[in-house]
């Protein structure tokens, strides 16, 4: 049994416990590097400082960064100073940044020079930001303030602001909580718990939600193997020289490492567990790895809104599932930390056979979407957390997703919105409509596909340039098809299970 953790109500307190507790014992791993808790503590503590004295609480602190230590020094800053983290993803256009900027009034932003370049070059990019570069010179950023007192902070205070990826056209800013945080980690320890002396390899970015898996580790005093971004030579590097012990991969990811010339199982021989998400997992990908490796494999259910998972499909259920294959097919059961009911139309039920709306009550719940109470409204009602999927359980009290109501695609561990897509594919001048589907893929989970309708011909790379010159690039779409009409369903609406049927292979 794993030792239990530091009581801790807030964010800043899982890395100030860690560093009374075992100043040495290393917190990061960084290009083969060990930092250590007391040397990350120190880091983050003066930065906390600094931002403590030139703002007040509740600033808003963008991030605009890939994955690094300045990065994790800047989460435990920001919320010992009493502010709200708002990372922002580095991956988006220039005026996705510009907007969430804007739409959350932050103060200053903390952003690695080729990326704050590229905003400069956003026509309307935001002014009266102080930002700062996250460059060689920022290890000596905090030049005055160093005993200036750090506020309190309660676990209710907004902790981020974390942008979703705005099923009905604009990002929404989820603002998750202290207490939400950590409650969100006291569920994910109870089916994914976290050994003494654990290394945890993850090559997620840290602008995402799953950037909560890091704090969980820190919360137990773990190490966390940091990877800039997933490479899968990488990744079976630090499986073999630093001793990795669990890992978090997308689907993708795992068929990367499968797929590397030379695997042999024996190469995670030291990986006690993988816990997989983001996208759909291919079955044949999930056989091989039950076949073929000793992984303890763990699934979850979750979203931004919930901090986390609320159920998760165990290594314990994985193993049955040799002996009932369709487990693999569901999520898993809800953790005692919440409820999970469906909402079917006539009240909420965990009845077998009966599908409907996904709908939690937890203490990991976001607090509300940021400068935005019709959505708040509609997403939090009555204490309850309306998800948006369609899910159903067996009787055996496993969830098993049916379908996504907010009609979201997810694509190599990114969540995509149809409607964000077909709204700049309508601005271009030779497409007159045009509906954006995923379809089935064993390398991405689903792919962005696009059906356009036509005024005049136009090629499919002219298309795609219009896209990735307003929007991320892994928001293109990668294959295209012509139709001279988008069928419709009874209420009008673009039938999207029609156009799945038609062009899925």
């Amino acid at each position: 049994m794993p030792a239990p953790p530091p009581r801790c109500s807030t964010l800043q307190q899982i890395l100030s416990r860690q560093a009374e507790l075992q100043p040495a014992a290393p917190a990061l791993i960084w290009q083969g590097e060990a930092i250590s808790y007391q040397a990350l503590h120190a880091r983050a503590v003066s930065i906390a400082r600094k931002l403590a004295a030139d703002g007040e609480p509740g600033d808003r602190i963008a991030v605009l960064s890939f994955n690094s230590p300045e990065f994790v020094a800047l989460v435990y800053a920001v919320a010992a100073a009493g502010q709200v983290l708002v990372p922002l993803n580095a991956r988006l256009a220039p005026a996705e940044w510009t907007y969430q900027l804007c739409h959350t009034g932050s103060r200053r932003l903390f952003a690695q020079p080729q990326l704050l370049q590229r905003l400069a070059q956003q026509p309307d990019a935001p002014a009266g930001i102080d930002t700062v570069a996250l460059d060689d010179d920022f290890a000596h950023w905090p030049a005055a303030a160093p005993d200036y007192p750090l506020p309190d902070v309660e676990a209710t205070d907004a902790a981020w602001i974390l942008y979703t990826s705005g099923s009905t056209g604009r990002p929404k800013g989820a603002v998750l909580t202290h207490g939400g945080f950590m409650a969100g980690l006291a569920s994910a320890a109870l089916a994914r718990p976290v050994l003494p002396g654990d290394r945890y390899f993850y090559p997620f970015p840290l602008f995402h939600v799953a950037a909560h898996n890091v704090l969980l580790q820190h919360l137990h005093g773990a190490a966390v193997v940091l990877a800039p971004s997933f490479d899968a030579t990488q990744a079976l590097d630090a499986c073999r020289s630093q001793g990795v012990t669990s890992m978090s991969l997308a689907p993708t990811m795992i068929a990367m490492l499968l797929e590397q010339p030379g695997f042999h199982p024996d190469d995670l021989a030291g990986v006690r567990t993988i816990g997989y998400g983001a996208s759909a997992m291919p079955a044949g990908l999930l056989q091989r790895l039950l076949d073929e490796t000793r992984v303890g494999l763990c699934q979850s259910y979750g979203m931004t809104e919930l901090c986390g998972s609320v159920a998760f499909l165990t290594v314990e259920d994985h193993v049955a599932a040799r002996q009932q294959p369709r487990l693999l097919q569901s999520v898993g059961r809800p953790l005692p930390t919440a409820e999970v009911m469906i909402d079917g139309g006539t009240g909420f039920t965990q009845r077998v056979g009966v599908s409907g709306e996904i709908v939690v009550r937890a203490a990991q719940c976001m607090a509300g979407y940021w400068r935005d109470q019709e959505a708040s409204a509609s997403a939090l009602r009555d204490g309850w957390l309306y998800t948006g999927d369609i899910g159903r359980f067996d009787d055996n009290g496993y969830l098993y997703i049916v379908d996504r109501k907010k009609d979201m695609i997810i694509s190599g561990g990114e969540n995509i919105a149809s409607r964000e897509v077909e709204e700049v594919l309508r601005e271009h001048p030779a497409v007159r409509d045009c509906a954006v589907i995923g379809l089935p893929d064993e390398r991405w989970g689903e792919m962005l596909c696009a059906a356009v309708q036509l005024v005049t011909s136009v090629d499919d790379e002219a298309l795609a340039e219009h896209c990735r010159e307003r929007l991320a690039r892994y928001k293109t779409p990668r294959r295209w098809f012509r139709v001279e009409a988008l069928p419709l369903n009874a209420s009008g609406k673009v039938d999207k299970p029609r156009l799945r049927r038609q062009f899925g292979d």
